[in-house]
């Protein structure tokens, strides 16, 4: 089981910033251009997981080369059922440099949209006080 899997079915946030990448990037399911930076990747998969609820994986699929994984899952969003996929690359170093998510039916992922817009401002607050945080001596 990949420790991103175990992280978000345990609920904790913390462990997953861990897990990401400095130049990670974050392919949304229902926004063209993809996100880059740990910090913004970050406080978005923060802002998924109170949105998302009862989240639990069904399937984890891995490359032979063990760096890259496809982790499907099935969550409620605003009372829909969710059927999705978390597309994950591995760096060399074992970080995730690329998360890309997929979701369905179209009912859940316009849901998803309207949920995860609800929670931007905060995500964006997040991450720049991240990245405060960094550049502060």
């Amino acid at each position: 089981m990949h420790p991103f899997r175990r992280a978000v079915e345990a609920g904790d946030v913390a462990a997953l910033e861990g897990l990401f990448a400095e130049d990670a990037v974050f392919t949304s399911p229902v926004v063209f251009r993809p996100y880059e930076g740990k910090a913004i990747t970050a406080a978005i998969v923060r802002g998924a997981a109170r949105v998302f609820q009862d989240i639990h994986y069904v399937r984890e699929i891995v490359s032979a080369d063990g760096r890259d994984h496809a982790l499907m899952f099935q969550a409620t969003v605003n009372g829909l059922q969710v059927q999705g996929c978390d597309f994950l690359h591995l760096d060399e170093d074992g970080l995730i440099d690329d998360l890309t998510v997929m979701v369905r039916p179209l009912s859940a992922a316009k849901a998803l949209a309207e949920a995860m817009g609800a929670q931007f401002d905060q995500i964006e607050r997040e991450a720049s006080g991240a990245q405060e945080a960094v550049a502060e001596p």
